[in-house]
C-alpha cells in the first residue's frame, strides 16, 4: 500500500496504492460519510453529488480492491467490514501525516523511490509520500514536509530552492513500435504526466519541430505505463530508472534528481542527507541512477 498526494483548495488530501490501484480521496470521504449518516443519499447531499455519481464511484472502488466496501442493512446503508478497515487505515494515515510525528520526505514519485531505498539503508526512520513536484512544494509550504525530493531541478530553480543534487537520470521512450530516430515521432500519440521531468522530452521534440499529440495524462509512471502497455498506438516518456526504453533522447534529457532540506534544525536530517550525497553512491547506481 502507498501514498499519493492531491492538492485540492491547497488542502492536502491523500489517495492510496492498493495493490497497483489508485484510490481517490473522494471514494473515502464517500466512506466516511456513509458511515457517518447511513445513507446513501443523504452522504451524496452532503458531498455535493448526485446519487448517482456516488454510486458509480462506490462500484468503481468495488471492482478495483474485487471486495464489496458498502452493504445494505436494516437501517438504511452500512460499511462492510472492508469499508471500514480500509477507511480506519485511510485515517490512520491521515492522522499521522497532520501529527508529523517523524519527518516527512515528500516529492515526485521518481525520487522519493530513491529516497524510500537510502532510508533503509541509513535506517532513517520518516514517512514518504509520493506526489509530484508542484503538489510537494505546496504541501511544503504548509510547513508539512520536511526534505522535499523533486524530479525535475527546474522546480528548485523557478522557487529559488537550495536544490542538493543526488544522481543523474535520462528519459526513454517507452512504446511497442520500433523508433530508430527522433524523427519516426512525428505524428505518434503521447501520454503525459504532468509537472514531472517528461517537460525535457517535450520541450526537445518542439526544439526539433516533432509534430506529436498528447492524448492522454497519468497520475503516475506507473499509470502511464500500463495506459502504453495496454494500446499499442500510444508512447510515453519515463525515467531510465524506472524502465527500460529506447535512448533515442538520451543526451538531451539528461537531469538532477535533487533533495531540498527544509528542516536544518534537525540533526537527524543534515546527517541523513550528507549520507546520501557522501557515502550512498552504490545505493543510487542499484536504483538505476547514475552518480553525480
Amino acid at each position: 500500500m502507498k501514498l499519493y498526494v492531491i492538492i485540492m483548495n491547497y488542502d492536502p488530501k491523500l489517495g492510496m496504492v492498493i495493490n497497483g490501484q489508485e484510490f481517490s480521496y473522494k471514494i473515502f470521504e464517500t466512506l466516511e460519510c456513509i458511515a457517518k449518516t447511513y445513507s446513501q443519499r443523504e452522504a451524496a447531499k452532503k458531498l455535493g453529488i448526485s446519487h448517482s455519481v456516488l454510486n458509480r464511484r462506490i462500484k468503481e472502488s468495488e471492482e478495483k480492491i474485487n471486495s464489496k466496501l458498502v452493504e445494505t442493512t436494516g437501517a438504511g446503508s452500512g460499511l462492510t467490514e472492508n469499508g471500514h478497515d480500509l477507511l480506519n487505515k485511510y485515517k490512520s494515515l491521515m492522522k499521522r501525516l497532520e501529527e508529523r510525528k517523524k519527518p516527512v520526505i515528500c516529492g515526485g514519485f521518481v525520487s522519493t523511490g530513491l529516497m524510500e531505498a537510502l532510508i533503509e539503508e541509513y535506517d532513517l526512520n520518516a514517512t514518504v509520500l509520493r506526489t509530484n513536484d508542484m503538489s510537494a512544494l505546496e504541501l511544503s509550504d504548509k510547513d508539512m514536509v520536511d526534505i522535499l525530493a523533486l524530479d525535475d531541478p527546474v522546480t528548485a530553480f523557478i522557487y529559488d530552492l537550495d536544490i542538493i543534487p543526488v544522481a543523474y537520470d535520462h528519459l526513454v521512450l517507452v512504446g511497442d513500435s520500433a523508433v530508430n530516430d527522433i524523427s519516426d515521432l512525428n505524428g505518434k500519440d503521447f501520454v503525459e504526466i504532468p509537472n514531472s521531468s517528461q517537460r525535457l522530452a517535450w520541450n526537445t521534440m518542439d526544439n526539433m519541430g516533432i509534430d506529436y499529440n498528447i492524448v492522454q495524462t497519468a497520475r503516475s509512471p506507473q499509470t502511464a505505463l500500463n495506459a502504453v502497455k495496454n494500446n499499442s498506438e500510444l508512447f510515453t516518456f519515463l525515467n531510465n530508472s524506472f524502465t527500460e526504453g529506447s535512448d533515442v533522447i538520451k543526451n538531451e534529457t539528461k537531469h538532477i534528481v535533487g533533495v531540498v532540506l527544509l528542516n536544518k534544525t534537525n540533526s537527524s536530517l543534515k546527517n541523513f542527507v550528507k549520507f546520501v550525497v557522501g557515502e550512498a553512491h552504490q545505493t543510487i547506481e542499484n536504483n538505476g541512477f547514475s552518480r553525480i
